[in-house]
């Protein structure tokens, strides 16, 4: 059986669990580890991540396929960025690793969260 480990976030967030072994081979980190100042990594569910851009721009299957068979041999190496507005999370890149994890069946993703304010969604969608 997994090890659990509760994430804690400020009570405006919701709380959720993530496996102690991620689902995609990487171990998980916390904290700013391999961040600046106000950078988390961590594992998110992908019903997390509101993906605003995914309707307007399609991805290169061929790289798509690489990336499953590279995760599914040595996991994610490389996390996605992450933009935490008011307790919603919202990817702007990593769109073929992000989607490399849903045609795998992989329920998360390890990603780099960074806080961000309504002004920066807004800079992100011009």
């Amino acid at each position: 059986m997994a090890n659990l480990m509760m994430l804690r976030f400020p009570s405006s967030l919701r709380s959720f669990s993530v496996s102690a072994s991620s689902s995609n081979g990487s171990p998980p980190v916390i904290g700013g580890s391999s961040g600046g100042v106000g950078t988390m990594i961590v594992e998110l569910p992908l019903e997390k991540i509101r993906r605003p851009l995914m309707r307007t721009r399609s991805n290169d299957q061929n790289k798509v396929k690489e990336l499953m068979d590279s995760i599914r041999q040595i996991g994610l190496q490389v996390p996605i960025d992450v933009i935490e507005v008011d307790g919603a999370y919202y990817g702007f890149s990593g769109c073929h690793r992000y989607e490399a994890h849903q045609k795998l069946g992989l329920p998360t993703i390890r990603c780099k969260i960074r806080k961000g304010t309504k002004e920066t969604l807004r800079h992100h969608l011009r």
